[in-house]
């Protein structure tokens, strides 16, 4: 173990952090350039195949950023994309991003670290950094932006700079060291866990621009939201938005141990799509159909259409959820995990004056109003089960087979869960069933079952 990780783990004061050398090296989880056509042709696509973990050279640090080290992370579906090399090879980014010149030219290099959650503490600052300190405990977002981009500063999503961390830039955030932007950063709540705030940034910033922000869908109280893949991560973080704003979530889920579990972060109406059987082929044809059927159920339940559907799962759902959007309502969406290729019956959109949104990831001043919540209690992490670092294929693996519910964490300087609180007095206050829904044994034994192969 190095001198900096042994400090950071002993919880040394932030002068002797500053003092302790940084490693040349460190330990990451990361993609290699020569594997990039390793699935031409294959029919099978295997994320443990491609994803390593291993040392990788230590990077300089710009004058605007900052060296984290990182105790915990957690998989998002990007990182399957990229290990898939899905719908391009990354690396193809790295070299456009390279271009950029100065440091942007680290980027490009024959391995990518991967990765866009992390919380940890502060080692380094740059020369430019002003806000935050070494010794600093922070969660990261993924809003990679040029903030000498002047639209940045009217919204950093629309800068032409902008790139997702750890998917579209190297140095993410599954591994023992990061270097991140100033402005990719937020204080972490002082009563969750290391793990337990790396399950936040990236699917509570996308949900929270989704619905709340007045870029989104802007939901107010009262508002029906339909909610496909309820109790995935983007999914049980919009059903909390939504109960927590005083709207009325309807939560989609693919079976009934799925749906009790997501009453427990307050979805009253949860509807199991194999029940009403939602789980035909894709067509616009088909999806007229299933959208009848399943407005007829929603009707049911809450006695009206929804105003918004939140929409992430993409080719599956999507002209589903035009037909079941209400009259002049809203479908929302930020990806597309079973394709990105969508058919839909263009009659019900445009004769029924609704509205698509395009959204994706989160400004610097969402991120901070999001995690507010979580440092409130309004709203809880949704963190499933966790794997050490060593076995983040297998993690990313979950995630690949739709095996896991709520979000999946990895530690990664972090020796053990359960580390990280600076305010036991809150965490004691919210209670651990609270803070813990998607934690109990049963859950914890359904997501940690063999992955497939």
């Amino acid at each position: 173990m190095d001198a900096l990780t042994e400090a950071v783990l002993r919880g040394a004061p932030p002068d002797e952090l500053s003092r302790t050398p940084v490693p040349a090296d460190y330990v990451a989880a990361h993609l290699r350039e020569e594997d990039a056509r390793i699935f031409k042709g294959a029919l099978q696509k295997d994320v443990r195949r491609t994803l390593r973990v291993g040392s990788v050279p230590m990077p300089e640090l710009a004058p605007d950023e900052v060296l984290v080290a990182v105790m915990a992370s957690s998989i998002n579906y990007n990182t399957v994309w990229q290990s898939i090399f899905e719908p391009v090879s990354t690396f193809d980014m790295m070299k456009r991003l390279a271009r950029g010149g100065g440091y942007l030219a680290r980027h490009d290099q024959p391995y990518q670290v991967v990765g866009s959650d992390a919380a940890g503490v502060i080692v380094r600052v740059g020369a430019g950094v002003r806000r935050w300190q070494v010794g600093d405990h922070v969660a990261v977002s993924t809003a990679y932006v040029d903030d000498q981009d002047p639209v940045t500063h009217a919204d950093g999503m629309l800068g032409t700079g902008m790139r997702a961390w750890g998917y579209e830039t190297n140095f993410g955030g599954l591994a023992h060291y990061t270097v991140v932007r100033a402005t990719q950063l937020v204080a972490k709540p002082a009563h969750l866990t290391w793990e337990e705030t790396a399950a936040i940034p990236l699917c509570g910033g996308t949900a929270y621009r989704m619905l709340v922000s007045d870029r989104g869908a802007r939901i107010k109280q009262g508002d029906v939201v339909l909610v496909w893949g309820a109790t995935g991560g983007l999914g049980s973080y919009a059903v909390q938005l939504v109960k927590n704003g005083g709207g009325i979530p309807v939560g989609v889920v693919s079976s009934d141990e799925k749906g009790e579990l997501l009453r427990r972060i307050g979805c009253d109406h949860v509807i199991n799509r194999k029940e009403i059987g939602l789980d035909g082929e894709v067509s616009a044809e088909n999806s007229v159909r299933s959208g009848k059927r399943l407005g007829k159920v929603i009707r049911a339940m809450v006695g009206e259409d929804p105003h918004v559907v939140f929409d992430y799962v993409g080719r599956a759902t999507f002209g589903t959820s035009v037909i079941v959007a209400r009259r002049g309502g809203t479908v929302i969406t930020c990806g597309s995990s079973t394709g990105y290729d969508h058919t839909f019956d263009n009659r019900y959109f445009w004769m029924n004056l609704k509205r698509v949104i395009g959204s994706h990831g989160m400004n610097l001043g969402e991120a901070a109003e999001m995690m507010r919540l979580y440092e409130l209690g309004h709203l809880v992490p949704v963190l499933s089960t966790v794997y050490p670092l060593a076995d983040v294929a297998d993690a990313a693996r979950l995630v690949q087979t739709n095996q896991h519910m709520g979000k999946v964490g990895v530690l990664c300087l972090a020796p053990r869960e359960g580390l990280g609180v600076t305010d036991p007095m809150t965490r004691a206050r919210l209670g651990e069933d609270r803070l813990t829904p998607f934690r109990s044994r049963t859950v914890e034994s359904v997501t940690r079952k063999p992955v497939s192969v």
